[in-house]
This record gives structure tokens, sequence and C-alpha cells, in this order.
């Protein structure tokens, strides 16, 4: 019973088998003796040179390829057979080095499931990554400058605290005085140097982030020298469109190592509750008691605020979420700023904190006696005339500005490797738009949206962020919720975008080292000829291969002068920020 009913089951799949078995063809075989059939009878019909031209019935034996339709009528429409070395060798050598260079990318989330999402939106969309990278140290620029000429207590420590927490949801409030006894009273002078230090550890450089991007380059070179020395070798499977295309990975691992991100959630919340029992604030009676007796709120926070919440993104600590934080974190550093800018004036003016009291000279240079930062807390406001929160901008100064430069050298690196793949592979007989190449253009064209979507995401949610408590808001709840909503919806589908973006790339290569992309329709660039002038070279001897080898040189010159551009200009700004 048991026989009879496996030989049923086996009946019962054995089309499927056949279909299968049938949809992979040898179509070099099938040519061959298409030509030679034609040949015989002399004639001609659907057979092509190494142009694409028509050959004529004595020079048949020298024909190249034949025709997209004559292809499709003599060997069908299926695949060519894989050759299982060719696809691990392929696989090990053009893809596998760029994926282990993933773990390589700053983490540091409180979920696992956020780290796994930030590699996704990294490979996603290479121009966000970049985008988030170069906005990072722009603002970090921005901020360290602005600080730069201004004489009072703790200003660099200020500068390294909010260049640290741009990983952070930043938030900053001044009720209860909780801001201006900050930058003020000397008491909380032990306070800045502390919280720099519990913030002043490293993410960069290690023997294990070397040997992997030493890995990639090595294997990288090795294997294009290798594609380049025998260009007709395995050259629809050739694995330098992918090389290429995932190029963008090198500089911006290099980037973020770097930069160091101080983006371990654990570290950063710690060193912020330490913060907690180390902070002091004035009072109306002017005395001076520990904020954390006064508010539950903090003058620098991380985003405790349950009634009014950051958006989802925000609070995540990978430094792939800085699109989501940078117009915040930039508004909250301006805010520490002023905070320090009028300070400063003031003590230039030598006018103390106190009103009526007179200002106590010191012999030191350019310091400010303790004296003369003591007062109440309508004192202390008064010293730095911070403007309520409902009254100025939600703009940071140049933020639109920073946004913009930061979106164009991601923009060069994200098209100039996904450019490079494509020109690689546009350009291999037959000449024309293709199956792989379509591929790479819907990878770069979608990681430019995820960007696109995110980036208006941020803007729609800082600007629902910042009138949602305004109590004379000029916009109704009602515009607000649609703002909202818009944001959320963006957000969701970039993240979704991504997602399917990361997945294809990784097919695409799969694909292409598969010979899934070896049929007649593929090889025959129909896309981009058109089914009446498509065709399919089969035999490389005697095409010249000139245009091709150039365009291969072209580009990884290419790719590689981008993604090194990248590198020292990453590398020229890292250097002017006290990171």
């Amino acid at each position: 019973m048991r026989n009879t009913n496996k030989i049923r089951l086996f009946l019962l799949l054995l089309p499927f088998l056949e279909g299968a078995y049938a949809s992979n063809i040898d179509i070099t075989s099938c040519f061959l003796n298409f030509r030679l059939n034609a040949n015989q009878s002399l004639d001609p019909s659907g057979l092509v040179n190494g142009n694409g031209g028509n050959v004529s019935s004595s020079d048949i034996m020298n024909a190249a390829g034949f025709t997209y339709q004559t292809c499709l009528s003599q060997c069908g429409s299926g695949t060519q057979n894989p050759t299982w070395s060719n696809i691990s060798q392929q696989f090990g050598a053009w893809l596998l080095p760029y994926l282990a260079l993933i773990s390589q990318l700053p983490f540091g989330a409180r979920h696992r499931v956020d780290n796994l999402m930030s590699a996704i939106l990294t490979v996603g969309s290479p121009v966000l990554a970049g985008y988030s990278m170069i906005l990072t140290i722009l603002n970090a620029n921005w901020i360290s400058r602005r600080f730069e000429d201004l004489s009072f207590p703790n200003t660099k420590d200020a500068v390294r605290i909010l260049i640290s927490l741009q990983q952070s949801p930043l938030r900053i409030t001044n009720e209860d005085s909780l801001l201006s006894s900050l930058v003020v009273l000397p008491q909380n002078d032990e306070w800045w140097p502390s919280i720099a230090g519990f913030l002043d550890y490293t993410h960069t450089w290690s023997i294990a982030s070397a040997t992997s991007i030493a890995w990639v380059v090595i294997a990288y070179l090795l294997t294009v020298a290798s594609s380049l020395s025998d260009v007709s070798s395995n050259i629809n499977s050739n694995g330098q469109g992918t090389g290429s295309v995932w190029l963008w990975l090198i500089p911006i691992v290099i980037g973020w190592l770097q930069l160091s991100p101080k983006c371990d959630y654990a570290r950063v919340r710690k060193a912020m509750d330490n913060a907690d029992a180390m902070a002091f604030v004035a009072t109306d009676h002017g005395v001076v008691v520990k904020a954390s007796d006064l508010s539950e709120r903090r003058a620098v926070s991380i985003d405790t605020d349950i009634e009014n919440p950051s958006p989802d993104d925000e609070m995540l600590t990978p430094p792939v979420f800085n699109y989501a934080r940078a117009i915040s974190w930039s508004r909250s550093a301006e805010d520490v700023f002023n905070a320090f800018r009028i300070a400063s004036n003031n003590a230039k003016l030598h006018r103390p904190v106190m009103i009526g009291a007179i200002w106590m000279n010191s012999n030191k240079r350019n310091f400010i006696e303790a004296c003369n930062r003591k007062g109440n807390a309508s004192e202390v406001n008064a010293y730095c005339k911070l403007p309520r929160y409902a009254v100025r901008s939600p703009w940071a100064t140049g933020m639109f500005f920073r946004m913009f430069v930061a979106s164009l050298l991601p923009l060069a690196l994200q098209w100039a490797t996904t450019g490079s793949a494509v020109i690689v592979v546009y350009l291999t007989p037959t000449v024309g738009l293709g199956c792989r190449s379509l591929g790479y253009l819907i990878y770069g064209a979608l990681a430019t949206v995820v960007w696109a979507m995110l980036v208006m995401s941020s803007i729609l949610s800082h600007y629902v962020f910042s009138h949602s408590d305004r109590p004379r808001s000029p916009f109704s709840s009602t515009t607000l919720r649609l703002v909202k909503l818009a944001s959320n919806l963006l957000r969701w589908g970039g993240k979704l975008v991504a997602i399917i973006n990361a997945i294809w790339i990784i097919a695409a290569g799969m694909l292409q080292f598969t010979d899934v992309y070896d049929n007649c329709y593929c090889n025959s660039s129909v896309m981009g000829r058109g089914v009446q002038y498509a065709y399919y070279i089969v035999e490389l001897n005697g095409v010249d291969l000139g245009q091709t080898k150039a365009a291969w040189f072209g580009a990884l010159a290419l790719a590689g002068s981008v993604s090194l551009g990248f590198i020292f200009y990453m590398s020229l700004l890292t250097d002017l920020v006290p990171i």
C-alpha cells in the first residue's frame, strides 16, 4: 500500500519535475546547432555578428549570436544551466565580504530588533546612512564654532556634551530655572566636566574592524584584477557590478569609525542618571538646592517626557537614525548656546548675577569669580534672558542649509557606486538596458526614495512636536494631527521600502551568480532595444571587447574615486571638531 502511494505521489509530481528540468537550457549548444544548420542550408536569417548586424551566407560560421526572436523560438524561454562551482566562487568573492562588513556598523540600541532595523536601513538606503553621518559632523562643527568666542565657565565641556548626545533625543528645558541655573551657578561647575567625562568613550578602530575592512578591500581588488584580466570569462555572471554597487559600505563604515558616535544606550542612560544627583538650581529665596529635590524635569535630558514623547526613530540610538534627531538636536543645542552666549556677554560687561551687587575682579585673566554668579531664580533667569519656548523659532540657525549640504556627497556616493554597477552590465554584450542593469537602477532609485521619505518625515515630525504644546499655536489640532499622520505614513512607508530594497540588492546579486538572468530575454537587452532589435551575443571569440574593458575600468575609477573622496571629506571634517 505504501509503495502504491509513493508511485502515485511520484506520478503526481512528475509534470512539475519535468517543467523544472525543462526550464534549464543550454543556450550555447542551442546556438551552435542553429548556426550549423544555417550553414548547411546557407540561410543566415536570425544570425548576427558581434555588433548585432546581419551576416551574409558566406560568413555564417563567423556569426556571434542570434536575434532575440530566433533565440526564443530555437531555445525557449528557460534559463542557462547553473554552474554551482561558479556560484559559490562568485558569492564568496563579490558579496560575502560586504555582508560580513555590515557587522562593523555602529549599533548600540536598547533592543536587538532596532539594531537589525538600523542595518536594514543602511543597506536599503546608503544615501540615508551617508546623510545622517555628514549631518552629524556638520552639526558638531556648527555648534563647536558657535561656542569658540564665548568666555564663560564650562563652555568647552558643554560642547563636548552636546556633540556626544547627538545619538540621543536631546531635550532642554528652563522650567523652574533649570537651564539658567545649570549655566550660571558655580555649584554646577562640577556637573559639566563630570558628565562630559561619563560620555567620553570611543567606538572606533579595532583589530576586528580594521581586519574586516582590509579583507573587503583586498578581496575587491583581487577579484576586479581577475575579472579585468579575462573579460570574456563568465562575462554575464561576472560580479563586478555587484562589487561596485556595494562599494559604498567601505566609506560608510570608515566614516562612522572616524566619527566614533556615542550610541551605546546603556552607557548614555547611565551617564544621564548620574547627572541627576549632581545638578543644582536656584530658588526664589536665593537658596540653592538639588534640582532633583525641586522638579522631576531636568535641564538637559534625553527625552523623558511621557506626555509628549518623541517619534519612534528619534528614540533609537544607532547613528543611522540621526536623520530623525538632527533638527530637534540643533534646536536644543542652540538653546544651550544662547544661554551661555547671553551669560558670557553679561560677564564681559562685568555685570554680576545679583542685582545691585558689585563685580569682583580677579587677578587671573578671563576668570570669573564665583561670587559674581550667585543669585535667586529670577536673577539667574534674567542673566541668561532665554526666550520663551512658545515664541522662539522651532528651527535652528542654518539647519536647512546644513541638511542640503549633507545630502550632496551621500547622493554622489550612492549614484557613483550604483552608476558604476549599471555601466559595467550596460556596456557588456549585449549592450543596452537589461535585467541586470535595471535591477541596479531600481536599487539606487528606491534608496533615494527612502532617504527623501524619511527626511521629509523628520521635518514634519519636528513641526508637529514644536507646535503641539504651544497654548497659542496658530495651527489647529486637526492640522497638527494631519501633519503627524503624514509624518508617520512617510516613516512607515520609507522603512517598508528600505526593507524591500535591502532584500532586493542581496537577491539581485544571487540571481546574477545563479545564472537566472542567463536567458534569451535578459541577455538580449530586450528592455533597452525592444523586441524587434534585440539580439543575444553568445560567442565572444572575434568580438571586440575594447568598449567593455574601458567601461569596466571607468566604472572602477568612478566608484573608487568617489568612495575615496567621501573618506577624505570625513577626515577633514572630523579633524575640526572636538570629539
